[in-house]
């Protein structure tokens, strides 16, 4: 454009978004240097673009929303790709040992899991989820120890600063983490600040990170991401991830377990 172009609040957005085509994302800082405009009125161009549901706003930008997974129910999750998260437990659950102590995330395929370890001797297991607990209340032989926090009611879990705190008197074998977006460069990602948190603590107190979730989850990020890739040991999917991103997974030394559906 030349000098004496004075570009309008439209063809600002609209540059804003051909950029979020680009790249996925983009930041109030960078934009505001590029237009020569305040950060302000920056983030007024995202809320207005959020409004029309052409992005959705991110901590410090604002994030392609074709590529955003956003917050939804438990009950709605149940319904989704059964068949693989069915397959998925099966394999996942193998990697759990007589002895182990196991803490399992909220989440539709982390609860397909927990149905598959009732049988397991000696176990403990640390969990945040209402869900999983009702698994294990049968089974005298597991040690099931719930955290505390506030109660999330779309996912029956529970979150928050009491939890992050009480997670940090245990340690942890393995973690069985779900997740609802999943980036093999950026790394994980979920809709909910609180849960993230929960997460990065989870990832903290866990000798080994186990990843678990269908491959629909693939290539997308969410609103708040949890840890890089590299945080992650294993992850356990379905046959449904192509052979170019989990090349790129492994070359980051992540093992990657494909349940054949």
């Amino acid at each position: 454009m030349g000098e004496n172009h004075r570009m309008t609040t439209a063809e600002r957005r609209s540059i804003i978004l051909r950029k979020l085509e680009e790249n996925d994302q983009v930041n109030v800082v960078d934009l505001s240097k590029i237009f020569h405009v305040s950060e302000v009125t920056i983030r007024n161009d995202l809320g207005s673009l959020e409004e029309k549901n052409l992005l959705v706003r991110a901590r410090g930008g604002a994030i392609k929303a074709s590529v955003i997974n956003r917050d939804v129910k438990l009950s709605e999750k149940n319904k989704k790709n059964l068949k693989e998260k069915k397959a998925i437990a099966k394999l996942a659950a193998t990697l759990i040992k007589d002895g182990d102590t196991v803490l399992i995330d909220s989440g539709s395929t982390t609860e397909e899991i927990a149905k598959e370890l009732v049988d397991i001797k000696e176990l403990t297991i640390v969990t945040n989820a209402l869900n999983i607990v009702s698994q294990f209340t049968d089974n005298p032989d597991i040690t099931v120890i719930v955290p505390g926090g506030i109660l999330r009611h779309s996912s029956f879990s529970l979150a928050g600063n009491t939890s992050e705190q009480n997670l940090n008197e245990y340690y942890c074998d393995k973690v069985l983490l779900g997740v609802d977006a999943i980036d093999v460069r950026h790394g994980i990602f979920t809709p909910h600040i609180e849960e993230a948190n929960l997460n990065r603590a989870m990832i903290r107190i866990s000798q080994e990170v186990i990843v678990v979730t269908d491959s629909s989850k693939f290539n997308k990020r969410s609103l708040t991401k949890i840890a890089d890739i590299t945080a992650v040991h294993t992850i356990v999917t379905d046959s449904g991830l192509t052979a170019d991103l989990r090349k790129i997974l492994e070359d980051q030394g992540i093992r990657v377990i494909i349940a054949e559906v």
